[in-house]
């Protein structure tokens, strides 16, 4: 089918056009998230009780569910100079290998060194860590990604950062480790003997790979244990979703450039920070009842929180030291296959985007089988140049699906997906692929049955 390429290939915004205050989506809903419990007292939290975890401003983020935009400080402006605004891409070349009358448009968010979006809310949380007078910050990472991140944001302001990486991703992604070391942070392989909750994991499973529940409960004990210093968090969390709103007020601002408007807006789901940064303009057009996209949420056949998951009340984190959140959830005791490759392996998913799931605001759901998602991550590589981060690529296999149904049904919708990070460090996924190797997981029930056994009992609490 013959495209018209006349039009932009790339929209960049000037950086005066890069967004001056985050959007908060919590001041529009109609349902508001359900409050976190405290673990002990099972009673709402307060500021005093994250403020041992959390530097302060975050944790007062965290719990803002009335204001609608939040000012950026300047300091984290400036570092967003470096690489925002990040580009709006028309994928001409992948709509021509799939012949689609469709429009597909990306946000591409891999362009600097951290390889994805995650920079966005770890130079905020850096800076609000150096505000309070900090001397380090104690984080985790699945794929490596956040690490990274938080480990450019800490040495820009002179924070130390210990990072709890997933054993498994700790094994298969050296040059991620190479990389937060360039930048000086200290990782440990989860679960450790570093912790008191690490020692008593490997006590139990002396070979256990590790989860980012795991990982979470070392980095919240190392913090609350230790002087002058905090824990910070690259996904799940309010306050991680309106940062990463930066992304949607880009693209929305980059469209409506091209008069545009996404009939479709696709994102992986992990913890929920892409996917809830890029549809958050969006979504305040769904909730104030304007014109708004259909907005599915991608995740992966073997970590299926939305899915095949519960809306309940649960820990965070394995070693339940952190607050219980209303979410879609495995049970925090779940534990991804070891076959799985990159992110988005958290047990639950973020308290925004479940409630919003929950009340039908948040359209669609789909699971999607690792095999199928490097297929069309090697579609899109072959077509666009760029090759995607394996959490991206989520996305890249439901967009692909999407435009090959408008080509059935001759349909000229457009379509927007999150290009949340490249895949340059993510090789030995691809290689597993290519050579044969990788294959598909898909919990039994159960499977899950067995995780789902872990969701607190709460009567009275607990629907």
């Amino acid at each position: 089918m013959s495209k018209n390429m006349n039009e932009p290939y790339k929209v960049y915004l000037s950086e005066e056009e890069i967004p001056r205050q985050y959007y908060n989506v919590r001041a529009d809903m109609s349902t508001d998230v359900a409050p976190m419990l405290h673990p002990g007292k099972l009673q709402p939290v307060e500021l005093g009780d994250l403020e041992p975890v959390f530097c302060t401003e975050l944790a007062k983020q965290e719990l803002n569910g009335t204001d609608r935009y939040i000012d950026i400080p300047g300091p984290v402006l400036d570092f967003y100079r470096m690489y925002r605004p990040s580009p709006l891409i028309r994928a001409y070349y992948l709509e021509k290998v799939l012949d689609t009358p469709a429009k597909i448009y990306y946000k591409y968010e891999g362009g600097n060194t951290s390889g994805s979006h995650k920079l966005n809310s770890a130079i905020a949380q850096a800076f609000y860590g150096k505000d309070q007078g900090l001397v380090g910050l104690t984080t985790e990472t699945g794929a490596g990604q956040w690490g990274t991140a938080m480990s450019m944001a800490c040495v820009y302001f002179g924070l130390e950062l210990d990072v709890y990486m997933v054993k498994v991703s700790f094994e298969q992604k050296p040059y991620r480790k190479i990389i937060m070391q360039t930048y000086g942070a200290n990782i440990v392989a989860s679960p450790s003997n570093t912790t008191e909750i690490g020692k008593k994991m490997l006590a139990d499973d002396p070979d256990s790979l590790g989860s980012l529940g795991t990982a979470i409960s070392e980095a919240v004990e190392r913090a609350v244990s230790s002087q002058g210093r905090r824990y910070v968090l690259g996904s799940v969390l309010n306050q991680v979703l309106l940062h990463q709103s930066v992304v949607g007020l880009e693209a929305k601002a980059a469209l409506d450039k091209l008069d545009e408007y996404p009939d479709i807006l696709i994102g992986c789901a992990g913890g929920g920070s892409n996917l809830g940064g890029l549809m958050a303009p969006y979504m305040a057009d769904r909730l104030a009842g304007r014109q708004a996209p259909y907005f599915i949420a991608v995740e992966p056949t073997s970590c299926p929180s939305m899915t095949r998951g519960r809306f309940a009340y649960d820990f965070c984190d394995l070693g339940q030291v952190t607050p219980l959140a209303k979410m879609y959830t495995l049970g925090h005791a779940f534990m991804p296959s070891a076959n799985h490759a990159g992110g988005l392996r958290y047990h639950g998913m973020s308290p925004i985007l479940s409630q919003l799931y929950h009340d039908g605001f948040l359209d669609e759901a789909r699971a999607v089988e690792q095999t199928s998602v490097f297929e069309a991550a090697l579609t899109f590589a072959r077509s666009e140049g760029t090759l995607p981060a394996p959490e991206s690529a989520h996305a890249v296999r439901v967009a692909i699906d999407e435009a090959l149904a408008c080509k059935e049904s001759s349909e000229e919708k457009t379509i927007l997906f999150g290009l949340t990070g490249n895949g340059s460090l993510d090789l030995a996924a691809y290689g597993s692929y290519l050579d044969g190797t990788m294959s598909d997981y898909l919990p039994t029930d159960a499977d899950l049955e067995r995780s789902f056994a872990s969701i607190p009992h709460l009567p009275g609490i607990q629907e």
